[in-house]
């Protein structure tokens, strides 16, 4: 394998991204990349600081992917119905990048990886706005995204894991989970 010309750290992230989506988180590794580029180990270092320096390149990635999806997801309208459509989009993103989802956790702490916490915060931002114009005062709002961050997320891996062996639809389910969650923050909201 011989040096490729013009290979970017974009192109980094794709593979990785790629190969987590296929494969799991876990078998994302540098060699993997690597083979997937056709280039040389060592070559990955031109670009990301390592295991853990990819690691946090495809986190950034995954926090701005998920961020940009759920401002799209928020448009207009009754402030329920876009809490409803945030929901639906996290777990279309989460569903269809188990991989890059995966990445998003642990979450950095304030003042460890200021770029990646203000990445991990962005969709929460987003839907803070939605919950105050929805009536929640700003101070409960972290809470409220806790718990539906709790719900969805719950909801996500027992789905990943095949948790849900009854025959009744899962996406009713989840439905009526958003709508539990939903209810109780409208009621908080009072």
């Amino acid at each position: 394998m011989g040096k490729k010309v013009g290979l970017t750290l974009d192109d980094v992230i794709a593979a990785a991204a790629a190969i987590a989506d296929r494969d799991g988180l876990e078998a994302m590794s540098l060699r993997a990349v690597a083979d997937d580029l056709g280039i040389k180990t060592p070559s990955l270092y031109n670009h990301v600081d390592g295991l853990a320096g990819l690691r946090r390149e495809l986190a950034l990635h995954g926090a701005r992917h998920l961020a940009e999806i759920v401002s799209s997801a928020r448009g207009d309208g009754d402030p329920a119905e876009v809490v409803r459509r945030s929901a639906r989009a996290y777990r279309r993103f989460a569903l269809e990048h188990q991989g890059l989802y995966q990445a998003l956790l642990p979450a950095p702490k304030p003042g460890e990886d200021d770029e990646l916490y203000a990445a991990m915060a962005a969709p929460a931002a987003e839907l803070a706005e939605t919950l105050i114009s929805a009536g929640v005062e700003e101070g409960e709002t972290v809470h409220m995204i806790r718990a539906l961050r709790a719900t969805v997320h719950g909801f996500i891996d027992l789905e990943m894991k095949d948790g849900f062996g009854m025959p009744e639809a899962v996406d009713v389910s989840f439905e009526k989970a958003i709508d539990v969650v939903i209810q109780g923050v409208l009621i908080e909201a009072e």
